[in-house]
């Protein structure tokens, strides 16, 4: 049966077409169900004892939720009691269309063979289309559409055909006028969380509910505390006239009263507005999209300097602002103040399941308490539970289920328990699932594009490849390196140059563009490397054996060859594909020593030698061209073998064999990027590094004029030169201290397509064009820049996606958020293994320098440890000492002394496990010694920034 829908549509252009849809319908479309003989098909879902323990149902039944119960309570759906569901072709429709993570949660559960969920196509199936009626909407339609499959469902259960008698559907749908018409139409309808309660055996499912209205405004208090949010019609028209700006809300880690809202401009300009306040930050969450108002330029403010964080025990929904909640006031200087604005409406909400630990509540017997998220940018959530006692010192996941005006908290539901809190593997999921770090294990559908084992090059592979198998090529790489991407040769030709060679493990040769592998590498976008695991972003047969580039095996690769004199002159550069066999595996450590012992002489030695040679000259060039060499202090742990608990922490020396390797990837970036550039003006995938601006370099000119040196910024060469002649006498370290300030200014480097954008340049680098080549078993970008060399030199066959400016944009987005993420879980697992050292270790005294000055604080770095720490200078008590910030400085003067930014102070180090959430390393003054002062526990972390070159 044919239907078809005839409509006349107009072009960009101006001219019209028409347009006819065809729409088919079957009477083949099988049930599903294992209980019907009717239906002749091949395989079935859902099963013929449907029983579960209910005080509504006590019959089997199948279940059939319209779209909004799977929408929002997706939680419960997931659950493994909840099984023999139905779902509808109308109901994944629209939740593709409202809920891509939801969408994608409901595939996986319909993937689950265990939970016999049953997709049916009603929308092709004769009986149960339905046609949209004149006037009726989109939303009432699909209603209908999920009452008459329903219907549909349940009388074709019933016939004298079907094997179990007494098999039911019940319809799940919290809409009370559907629920209405449902029971109108003799069909058996609940509310979802009607059913979930009358589920006897199984109570903890209630908690998974996310909350109703009804629930809503039953937790709320009369009193509002919020203004209201402006609906979204009012909102996008006041966007498009200029009076509202749309931007990400992004809450403050140090302060609970402040946020800020990034508002892209045109190109790569954008505007930062600061909220201060609970009423102007208005129930946004961190990462939402919000419509700000910019406030008049009398009430503008500057950043706030102070340390706040919101850990009273849970003040009641009551508590006003003005009491209890609001940034203290201070006095600024006209040109500190930055644009200020409040939220007016929410455009997008960004909620995701939050992980933290549950507040249990002090009143005896009550269901309801405050969740505390690990990430202290977000707000506590309040959630109702009968599992208190149980999820107590538990690492558990809430979801937020809404913020109305008159609650202090959002309400939310419990989604999971992770684990006890504080156990080394509870935290390590919690950090993987915080920064959004995909990490469950690889599915069969991406192990099945793995080659067959025993793998072996064919003469095939030889034919399409150059042989350098007789080259003497080694890695150099940091101790324990399984995923080997890179090696390295160097040889004197006869002509008295010089053959330099990187060769980089040809990846792109088993991931083929499309496959289930290859989108599961572009969704992880790179392997995440924490403190004694990684986190691969291609399965292991791969990252470790196949494509790592071992010693004394013959292995793919693609190879960038260059023919340069002495000086290190390029004169000639080529790309192939190429079969290599390395001759040694060595560690940083081993190639330096090698290097060194004027005994060897070997050939893998003289190669080592020569390209260390080289590799001074091409660093040399690039400080002369203004290259930046910025510092920070990275650290490492060496680690139990049985307990696998860190024994040990010091920071990382660097040794001439790690810029020796460095230079030379630099080199096969830079040279790989112009080639691919040259080929696809277009859709290259390149890497850039914005200039900072001005605004960013304040805290070095002030640091640096605190000690009466200059700074100059007007390009990277001048700030590198006048960090080079940086010195103050009787002062070693301050050379290093600055640097790491310097770091702490620059921006996060990006990738882009250039097709999309006309600024290549990077700044750390000072090299007008960049890409990522080396590293394609770790980085997915490498990947992509494998595939367009391999089509520039002819050595592959390019497809659509990869000449589309669009889809590489879209890429690069993905990539720069899964880069970002990944900095930021491995700085969360040197964090929290840097407790597990201090665990044990007692109270230790160390010497540290001030790093930066805040309000109420100092922040103290410690060398040694490479480790930073907040000492707070709180004074809530009348009697306490005078606290004095000049922002000028800046400088805080605490009774008589007076604290400037690397000062050197001495400080006590513990670990502070009185919040087992929230451990923290406690920092307490020594020297210099203040009397009268009592110093709160800080906050300490290992440094936020390390030192690597974007290679």
């Amino acid at each position: 049966m044919l239907k078809s829908k005839t409509f006349v549509k107009k072009t960009r252009s101006g001219g019209v077409i028409k347009v006819v849809r065809e729409h088919y319908l079957r009477d083949d479309i099988w049930c599903g169900s294992e209980a019907c003989s009717e239906c002749k098909q091949d395989s079935t879902v859902l099963q013929t004892d449907a029983s579960i323990e209910s005080s509504l149902c006590s019959y089997p039944h199948y279940l059939l939720p319209d779209s909004n119960v799977v929408l929002h309570q997706i939680d419960v759906l997931e659950h493994p009691v909840i099984q023999n569901v139905i779902i509808l072709q109308t109901v994944v429709q629209e939740v593709r269309h409202r809920s891509a993570p939801v969408y994608k949660r409901l595939k996986d559960i319909l993937h689950e063979k265990e939970k016999h969920f049953y997709t049916f196509t009603n929308e092709h199936r004769r009986e149960t289309f339905v046609e949209r009626e004149p006037g009726e909407s989109a939303n009432d339609r699909n209603d209908r559409a999920i009452r008459v499959a329903a219907k549909w469902y349940s009388q074709h259960l019933n016939t004298a055909e079907t094997q179990a008698e007494g098999l039911k559907v019940v319809l799940l749908t919290n809409d009370q006028g559907n629920k209405q018409k449902a029971e109108e139409g003799g069909l058996l309808v609940f509310k979802c969380e009607e059913y979930i309660k009358s589920l006897i055996a199984n109570p903890e499912l209630v908690d998974l509910l996310a909350l109703s209205n009804d629930d809503k405004n039953e937790i709320t208090s009369s009193k509002v505390l919020y203004p209201e949010h402006l609906p979204l019609s009012r909102v996008q028209a006041g966007i498009k006239s200029g009076s509202y700006l749309q931007g990400t809300f992004r809450a403050s880690r140090d302060n609970y009263l402040e946020a800020t809202v990034f508002v892209q401009g045109e190109g790569d300009t954008s505007t930062e507005v600061i909220l201060q306040g609970l009423q102007h930050l208005n129930r946004a969450v961190h990462q939402d999209v919000v419509a700000v108002q910019l406030l008049p330029r009398e009430q503008w403010v500057a950043p706030s300097s102070v340390v706040m964080q919101d850990e009273g025990a849970g003040k009641d929904d009551g508590v006003e602002e003005d009491e209890e909640e609001k940034v203290p006031k201070v006095s600024i200087a006209e040109s500190s103040r930055k644009p200020t604005g409040k939220v007016v409406g929410i455009i997008k909400r960004n909620w995701r399941p939050f992980c933290g630990m549950l507040n249990v509540s002090q009143i005896k017997e009550s269901t309801r308490h405050l969740f505390t998220p690990a990430d202290r940018r977000i707000p506590r959530i309040r959630v109702e539970t009968r599992q208190s006692s149980t999820l107590a010192g538990q690492r558990i996941m809430v979801a937020i289920d809404g913020w109305p005006k008159d609650s202090r908290y959002p309400n939310g539901h419990f989604v999971r328990s992770l684990g006890g809190a504080g156990e080394k593997d509870t935290e390590e999921e919690v950090l993987l699932l915080e920064h959004d770090v995909p990490h469950q294990a690889f599915s069969q559908a991406v192990l099945s594009f793995l080659p067959q084992m025993p793998w072996v090059i064919t003469p095939e592979d030889m034919k399409q490849r150059e042989d350098l198998r007789s080259l003497t090529v080694c890695s150099v790489d940091p101790p324990g390196c399984t995923d080997i991407d890179d090696a390295l040769h160097c040889r004197e030709l006869e002509n008295g140059n010089l053959e330099v060679g990187v060769h980089i493990a040809d990846v792109s040769h088993f991931i083929r563009p499309g496959n289930a592998l290859d989108k599961e590498a572009a969704n992880r976008g790179t392997t995440v490397y924490l403190c004694g695991k990684r986190i691969d972003m291609v399965p292991e047969l791969l990252s470790s054996n196949l494509c790592s580039l071992r010693s004394n095996v013959e292995r793919l690769a693609f190879s960038c060859i260059w023919e340069m004199n002495n000086k290190a002159e390029i004169l000639k550069t080529r790309f192939t594909k190429s079969v290599i066999n390395s001759k040694a595996s060595l560690t940083y450590a081993e190639a330096q020593m090698r290097i060194d012992d004027t005994s060897l002489n070997d050939d893998v030695t003289k190669s080592l030698r020569g390209l260390n040679k080289l590799a001074k000259i091409f660093k040399r060039k690039r400080i002369e061209k203004g290259a930046l060499t910025l510092s920070s202090l990275e650290v490492r742990f060496h680690i139990d073998s049985e307990t696998h608990d860190p024994i040990e922490l010091q920071t990382k020396e660097l040794l001439e064999t790690n810029s020796m390797v460095e230079e030379f990837m630099l080199l096969a970036n830079i040279s790989v990027a112009q080639k691919i550039y040259d080929e696809f003006s277009e859709c290259a995938l390149l890497r850039k590094h914005p200039a900072p601006p001005l605004s960013n370099y304040d805290i070095l000119f002030k640091a640096a004029k605190s000690k009466n040196v200059e700074i100059h910024t007007d390009s990277a060469k001048a700030l590198a030169d006048s960090l080079d002649v940086a010195r103050v006498d009787g002062f070693p370290y301050f050379n290093t201290l600055l640097r790491i300030l310097a770091t702490r200014c620059m921006m996060q480097a990006v990738y882009f397509c250039s097709g999309m954008d006309s600024d290549f340049h990077h700044y750390g680098l000072a090299s007008p064009i960049y890409t990522h080549f080396t590293s394609p078993i770790r980085r997915y970008a490498d990947i992509i820049v494998h595939r367009l060399l391999a089509v520039a030199i002819g050595a592959d066959s390019t497809y659509p996606d990869l000449m589309d400016k669009h889809k590489q944009s879209v890429l690069c987005n993905n990539l720069n958020y899964r880069h970002k993420m990944s900095q930021y879980a491995q700085r969360a697992s040197v964090a929290f293994h840097t407790q597990l050292f201090f665990k044990n270790r007692g109270i230790l005294n160390e010497e540290g320098y001030v790093l930066f000055v805040r309000k109420n604080a100092i922040i103290v770095l410690i060398p040694k440890f490479g480790l930073e720490g907040t000492v707070f200078f709180d004074s809530k008590d009348k009697a306490a000492p005078c606290v004095v910030f000049d922002e000028e400085g800046p400088t805080l003067t605490v009774e008589q002394h007076t604290f400037h930014i690397f000062d050197k102070v001495k400080v006590t180090i513990s670990l502070d496990a009185s919040n087992i959430q929230h451990q923290k390393i406690r920092m307490s003054l020594v020297h210099p010694v203040i009397p009268g002062v009592s110093v709160p526990a800080s906050d300490a972390e290992p440094q936020a920034k390390k030192l690597k070159v974007d290679r």
